[in-house]
């Protein structure tokens, strides 16, 4: 899955400018908690972490969160899986929210 990801990255969309849009911004305009993925993963295969960070700060902050979850699974502590697992959902849909009011305009990805 990884060789696939980084070819996609790295091959397709530079040869073809083509990339998967988001259909939740292309029907309402909004951004969902996912948008600018792609961009931030692209650009943290150049190592340009301010970019990657710029493009969608969420995936950031749950990539640790779920290095948590996981490891709660593995040592069977189920409640606080669980517990971990609300928390990411409740901030990623807090995100979704937020990223679309103006006041928080910073947090949409650059066009």
């Amino acid at each position: 899955m990884a060789i696939g990801t980084v070819a996609y990255l790295k091959v397709w969309i530079p040869l073809t400018g083509l990339s998967i849009p988001c259909p939740i911004h292309a029907a309402t305009g909004l951004y969902c908690p996912g948008c600018g993925s792609t961009r931030s993963l692209s650009a943290l295969l150049q190592l340009d972490l301010a970019d990657a960070f710029r493009y969608n700060s969420l995936i950031y902050i749950l990539l640790p969160l779920y290095g948590c979850y996981w490891l709660l699974q593995r040592k069977k502590k189920t409640k606080l899986a669980q517990g971990m697992l609300v928390a990411m959902l409740v901030l990623a849909i807090s995100f979704g929210i937020i990223r679309n009011l103006p006041a928080f305009s910073h947090l949409a990805p650059p066009a």
